[in-house]
């Protein structure tokens, strides 16, 4: 295997390289994924299980064709919160706004397989979308910063030089990565680097191997039931905007890595479907909603590994560390300077693949219409403006995406009545 090449999404890998592709996946979504529960106060056991078998259903039913792994959304943080401070209601409650959730994604994707996707040309021209999906990555920047305690944070009051060189550390090898490794070396930059941050933080002190000692080899999952209570629901329900945006974002932005439109083929309607299902399920177990990660897809853009087997292999892992107490302790010791060390990376591909879209799309800037779209867009996205909608704010990504799809539609309907001087100037260029 030589440093450029690609691994196509069908495409099978001997079972040498299998395993440490997959462990990859592993190590990239586990730390975000497990957070979330640990927010919440549950057991993260049960989230690594069915953030697992939620990627299997993912694989299923897109038939092979779209590599994504589910992992724990964070869109659902402010609103659970809320009904967590409700003294009546608990997280069972939650989940049964969960359950609505995963169903209303079930239904937008009956929606769009009726109506197909050539709506999302117009809602979100490619001027929008590239920005939209550079912002995905864009807005994660300072979580990135702030996990690996380069920046001064809630988390970080002073900067620990300790900190500061493992994650210098941790990126180089994975930017230098890149360009010196060859053969296989290459296709597991990501977790050559993590190795080497933690060989380092191990080194500076910074590794604590308490949790693993003190964890059982056995660990069951504590599954719980949901209970269904309007209010609760009515304050989960409006975070399913963002997750549908970010599905949509998300789907386009690996569509680009893989050089294949995913939104048509296997369809936008399977990985929605896909996607409901998942949250739907995890919600009537006691888990957390899912969302497509973008930390595996920063891994698969630079890896050009976009093999399904690979991202099956990484959900199996999943599945084998929500029983095996010590081994899931073990990555939990990875110091946040790695991980944010990774991200800083990963996020930045993430960002890049926008401005790719909009390389490859062709988009002329020349526009007015063109250039008014992506300013704003990128502008809502990285101003910290917000909008309420109920008890969730809409604020980043998700408002930029509303934002560039009300523009998107106003301007195609002042095509439609030919008030728009953009199409006589773009024929007169």
């Amino acid at each position: 295997m030589q440093n450029n090449t690609i691994i196509q999404v069908n495409e099978r890998v001997p079972v040498g390289k299998w395993i440490p592709l997959s462990i990859q996946h592993t190590f990239a979504m586990f730390s975000a994924s497990v957070l979330v529960p640990w927010l919440f106060g549950i057991n993260p056991a049960i989230v690594l299980l069915m953030n697992g078998i939620g990627t299997l259903i993912f694989i299923l039913i897109t038939k092979g064709k779209a590599p994504a792994y589910l992992g724990s959304s964070f869109a659902f943080l402010s609103p659970t919160f809320l009904i967590l401070a409700n003294p009546n209601m608990g997280y069972q409650y939650a989940l049964g706004g969960f359950v609505v959730t995963g169903l209303i994604f079930c239904a937008v994707a009956v929606l769009v397989k009726f109506a197909g996707t050539d709506w999302i040309d117009v809602l979100l021209p490619p001027a929008a979308m590239g920005p939209v999906v550079a912002l995905i990555g864009l807005e994660l920047a300072g979580t990135a910063a702030s996990n690996g305690g380069i920046i001064l944070s809630d988390t970080y009051t002073q900067i620990n030089p300790k900190f500061v060189v493992v994650f210098i550390v941790t990126l180089a090898v994975a930017v230098f990565g890149q360009v010196l490794f060859r053969g296989f070396a290459a296709a597991i930059a990501i977790l050559i680097s993590i190795i080497a941050g933690y060989i380092v933080a191990l080194c500076l002190g910074l590794v604590d191997f308490s949790p693993v000692t003190e964890a059982s080899w056995l660990a069951l999952p504590n599954f719980s039931t949901p209970k269904f209570e309007m209010s609760a629901i009515l304050i989960i329900i409006p975070a399913s905007l963002v997750v549908i945006s970010e599905h949509i974002g998300h789907q386009v932005v690996t569509s680009e890595i893989v050089g294949k439109d995913l939104l048509k083929d296997p369809g936008l309607h399977r990985s929605l479907l896909s996607d409901g299902i998942s949250t739907t399920l995890s919600g009537l177990c006691g888990a957390v909603p899912t969302t497509t990660y973008g930390e595996n897809i920063g891994v698969m853009a630079i890896t050009k590994v976009y093999s399904v087997w690979v991202i099956g292999g990484a959900a199996v892992f999943s599945m084998i560390l929500a029983f095996c107490g010590k081994a899931s302790a073990l990555i939990q010791t990875i110091p946040a300077p790695v991980m944010g060390g990774v991200s800083f990376l990963l996020y930045g591909m993430i960002a890049a693949s926008g401005l790719r879209l909009l390389v490859d799309k062709k988009v002329d800037f020349s526009r007015p219409r063109n250039l008014a779209l992506a300013s704003v867009v990128f502008v809502t996205g990285l101003s910290g403006a917000a909008i309420g909608i109920g008890e969730v704010q809409l604020t980043g990504m998700c408002l930029a995406t509303i934002v560039g799809m009300v523009l998107g539609l106003i301007f195609f309907i002042l095509d439609k009545l030919g008030l728009s001087n953009d199409l006589e100037k773009k024929a007169k260029n």
